[in-house]
């Protein structure tokens, strides 16, 4: 006679086999909690100090650590050197902080009509594949937004994305996924954006989600982009007169959509850069706690 037991533990083994959950009477786990919103931050938000020259980027890796993230963003217009020994170098100084190098932010401009300029374009990002590689950074932002006078925007997003498509080729043999950042001009609206990353369809290609740059409707936008996104900017503001964001809605938009990925301050407010940012990261500390399973 088959023993009951075993039978309610096959059944009840067979089912967790299919849903991958454990049933136990408690209300399922929420979206919420699968969420992994870690805090970061850009090397933008100290750009006038590194423009300057008054602040190294093994500075800002120091001033990440005070700051208490657990990922840095690195904004190349700042770097001392793109040699290997440098980057090197770098890598290792990060290690030492115990600070993870995030991603990479690259001024690349993928909106382009001349078939050989998107070639160099192309060659272009491959360098900073390779620089990103070298730091161990798992992320490369660009940009595809700049679209040529009398250009219409069906045409912005076919050049951009056979730029990216060609780049994430590249990219994808060391594991490195790019990034197109919800910016300005063509990738000023969501639409753009996704459409150009269904037509690269790679798992290398996402969307740098900047949660401030909008012209109008600032959450449908982020909602619309949120199952693109690889990596996000945060401001606490949208558009360019700065109306206040709900960063308590938003990151409840992250944490529905399941984001797994750094949440990164890119300061840009008046006040300065070394009062201003550890505010930023405060508020972006406090809902990651508050959103995240981490």
């Amino acid at each position: 006679m088959a023993n009951p037991l075993a039978r309610r533990e096959f059944l009840a083994a067979s089912a967790l086999a299919t849903t991958g959950a454990v049933r136990t009477g408690a209300a399922q786990p929420s979206a919420a909690s699968h969420a992994r919103l870690l805090p970061g931050c850009c090397a933008y938000s100290y750009g006038q100090y590194l423009k300057a020259g008054s602040m190294t980027m093994e500075d800002f890796l120091v001033k990440a650590v005070e700051l208490g993230v657990v990922g840095v963003e690195i904004t190349t217009y700042w770097l001392k050197s793109t040699e290997p020994a440098y980057l090197a170098s770098l890598r290792r100084f990060a290690q030492r902080q115990g600070m993870p190098i995030a991603g990479l932010s690259i001024g690349a401009q993928m909106c382009e009509p001349d078939a050989a300029k998107r070639k160099a374009i192309v060659a272009g990002i491959a360098q900073w594949v390779d620089a990103a590689d070298h730091l161990g950074a798992p992320h490369l932002r660009v940009f595809g937004d700049t679209l040529p006078a009398g250009a219409s925007e069906a045409q912005g997003v076919e050049w951009v994305a056979e730029t990216m498509k060609a780049a994430c080729e590249y990219a994808a043999a060391k594991g490195i996924t790019l990034g197109i950042e919800t910016h300005m001009g063509l990738t000023v609206k969501a639409s753009n954006v996704i459409a150009i990353l269904r037509r690269v369809d790679s798992p290398f290609a996402g969307c740098t989600l900047d949660i401030s740059n909008w012209q109008d409707n600032p959450y449908e936008q982020i909602d619309a982009c949120l199952p693109y996104a690889t990596n996000a900017h945060i401001r606490d503001f949208w558009g360019e007169k700065k109306t206040p964001l709900d960063l308590d809605r938003v990151w409840q938009m992250f944490a529905r959509h399941g984001f797994k990925g750094y949440m990164c301050a890119e300061y840009e407010g008046a006040e300065d850069p070394l009062t201003g940012v550890p505010k930023l990261v405060q508020k972006i500390k406090t809902l990651s706690r508050k959103y995240s399973s981490v």
